[in-house]
This record gives structure tokens, C-alpha cells and sequence, in this order.
């Protein structure tokens, strides 16, 4: 009985410890740059015929062909393969649709801690968005000026606002379209993503 008991007081604790590593990132280690992600991205770069830091990288999106096209100012650079949301198809109007939006975004935060091993936060809501929620009612009038003010500060938008938020680019897979609106990768592609963009580096997110 006392074995049955220190192993079912063994995996509660496994369990808990389990449950504040994934709730709370301070517990996690932050990843750090490695030489060897830099490489990846210096080859990239060179065979592109441009150079490693980028000064204009930025990302394109394809929705319907699960795709995200790295690029250096007008050069293209790389094609990587993503899952979406689990309502892949249309573009996302509110919290909880499952939707990955579509428009013109930045990168607004990033995350060294992230569950899903990296995390490239994006500026959704846009302007807009905020518009279209101002005009359905799903968002006030101050919470739409906060939006707008945001964006046009190119600032992190209000995450907290009915028509959701914490939209981003992370790792964790692509087996399937299993996100709650944000574009996963595998882990070793958002590595090189995470090293190669930074706060306000333009996303596109297209239905196409």
C-alpha cells in the first residue's frame, strides 16, 4: 500500500509540475541564438544572392497551399510548409472562430518561452479589423481607437478585445490545421524564422 502510495504521490507531482511548465513560460528556458541556426541562415541568404542580418525581411503567407515564402526585400529567399487554424478557410472575424486572419500585419512581440517553443507574436487585430468590428458591434468605440492608435504606433494591439488576439507564427508541427488561429511550423523552421525577423518585420497573410 505505502508503494501504491509514493507512486501515486510521484505522478500527481509529475503532473503538476507538468501543468506549471506549460501555464507559466519564467519556469521554461529561454532558447538562445545558436551558431548553427545562423549557418542555415547565412546559406539561405547567400544562395539568394543576398545578405545575412537581412535588412528588409519579411514573410508572405499562402493559406490554401499551407505555405509561408521568406524573403529578403523583393528576393525570395525560402518556401516553408505551415498548419493553420482549424477553420483554415475563412479569414478570422472573432475570438474562438478558429480562424488564422488574412491582411497585412508586423511582427509585434517575440517569444523566447513560448509552449510552442518559439513564438513571432502578429499585429491582429488591424485597422482593419478593428473597422469591420467597430461596424458589427463587436467591439466599442474606445476599444477600436486603441486598435487604430496601436497600429499606427506599430505597437502590440489589444489582445483582450472580442475579436480576439494572440495571433502568431510558432513552432509545435504541421501535421495538421490544428491551431487556434495562429500559423505553426516545425521547430527547426521557426528557429531560422526567429532569427531572421524582427519587431516589425511586414507579414502578409493571403486567402490565395
Amino acid at each position: 500500500m505505502k508503494i501504491l502510495l509514493s507512486l501515486a504521490g510521484g505522478v500527481f507531482a509529475l503532473t503538476i509540475l507538468a501543468a506549471i511548465w506549460w501555464y507559466y513560460p519564467f519556469v521554461r528556458k529561454p532558447w538562445g541564438p545558436r551558431h548553427d541556426v545562423t549557418d542555415r541562415l547565412r546559406k539561405i541568404s547567400g544562395r539568394a544572392g543576398t545578405q545575412y542580418p537581412p535588412e528588409m525581411p519579411r514573410v508572405v503567407i499562402h493559406k490554401a497551399r499551407r505555405e509561408l515564402w521568406l524573403y529578403e526585400g523583393e528576393t525570395f529567399l525560402k518556401l516553408y510548409p505551415v498548419a493553420l487554424g482549424t477553420n483554415p478557410v475563412e479569414d478570422k472575424r472573432k475570438e474562438g472562430d478558429g480562424c488564422t486572419p488574412e491582411g497585412d500585419f508586423y511582427v509585434c512581440t517575440r517569444n523566447e518561452r513560448s509552449r510552442y517553443h518559439l513564438f513571432l507574436g502578429l499585429s491582429y487585430p488591424n485597422s482593419e479589423d478593428a473597422e469591420r468590428g467597430k461596424e458589427s458591434g463587436l467591439i466599442s468605440n474606445v476599444e477600436y481607437n486603441r486598435i487604430r492608435e496601436t497600429n499606427d504606433a506599430k505597437g502590440r494591439p489589444p489582445w483582450d478585445t472580442r475579436l480576439g488576439g494572440e495571433i502568431g507564427i510558432h513552432g509545435g508541427g504541421t501535421a495538421s490545421d490544428w491551431t487556434l488561429g495562429c500559423i505553426a511550423m516545425s521547430n527547426e523552421d521557426i528557429e531560422e524564422l526567429f532569427m531572421f525577423l524582427d519587431i516589425g518585420s511586414p507579414v502578409t497573410i493571403t486567402h490565395e
